[in-house]
């Protein structure tokens, strides 16, 4: 079989189109690198809904945190606090468990019990809690000339947010908010360790990586690929955050443009 017959049959067996057998024997690097990169769809998937739903999600609980009446503060802190001291690991698990319960009561959980639902809601929620703390922290540091600014010019309620303080939040947080949508990616592939059954037995990109790596016993091949697709993931996302934070920051001096720095983070 050719390297172009290997990705016209792999390249979308993660979603249930092409071959249904995985190859048993006689590896290629063309069937690694085809699998691998086909299982990374799910952890675009993840990532791509995840970050998107969490960033509206995180946006109401900064503004919720940061207010006054503790009927809107209290669930917030409550919120964040306790997505962002129990390791992601530990939600899958909890989740899982959860949604099995639910699903014994109510038929209508069933879809939470699969991964492309249940892990997809579990990354939302902790990435909403990890971004919002984020966002809390750049809705108080936003300067007090701007929101002086925005009353004298009689801006108030909806029009003050949407006019000053969001853009003046987005314009602080981004570079931070950058690394977490980083990391988001990253934490896409604990779904393969978790309890959440992937759809019709269809894995990610680790599960692929760890499939090779166990038909062949060399983990150095399956592995540093499954890297790469992230390093290149990495570098898009980069990109992307790149151009959106010199947009945000286009009215400013070069001088005082906040640059991204990824700084990973070591545990979750």
């Amino acid at each position: 079989m050719s390297c172009w017959e290997t990705i016209a049959d792999y390249s979308l067996r993660s979603i249930g189109i092409g071959a249904r057998l995985l190859p048993k024997e006689d590896f290629t690097l063309c069937q690694q690198f085809t699998l691998i990169g086909s299982g990374m769809l799910w952890n675009i998937y993840f990532g791509v809904l995840a970050l998107i739903s969490g960033f509206f999600f995180a946006t109401a609980l900064a503004v919720g945190k940061a207010a006054k009446n503790p009927l809107f503060r209290k669930p917030a802190e409550w919120f964040i606090f306790l997505f962002r001291g129990s390791p992601l690991f530990i939600q899958f698990f909890f989740a899982y468990f959860l949604f099995l319960s639910l699903k014994q009561v109510a038929p209508i959980f069933a879809p939470f019990t699969a991964a492309w639902l249940g892990a997809l809601v579990v990354l939302f929620f902790n990435t909403a809690a990890y971004s919002g703390e984020i966002f809390y922290g750049a809705l108080l540091s936003i300067p007090k000339g701007d929101t002086e600014a925005a009353d004298a010019y009689g801006l108030s309620g909806w029009h003050r947010f949407r006019r000053v303080v969001f853009p003046t939040m987005m314009r602080l947080a981004w570079p931070a908010y950058t690394n977490e949508a980083i990391f988001l990616f990253h934490a896409t592939t604990l779904v393969y360790f978790t309890g959440f059954p992937a759809w019709k037995q269809k894995g990610d990109a680790l599960y692929y990586a760890s499939y090779f790596a166990d038909k062949t016993f060399n983990p150095f091949i399956p592995y540093p690929i499954l890297a790469g697709y992230f390093i290149i993931l990495t570098l898009i996302i980069v990109s992307i955050f790149g151009m959106i934070n010199r947009r945000l920051n286009r009215h400013l001096p070069t001088e005082r443009r906040s640059k991204i720095r990824f700084r990973p983070n070591i545990i979750r």
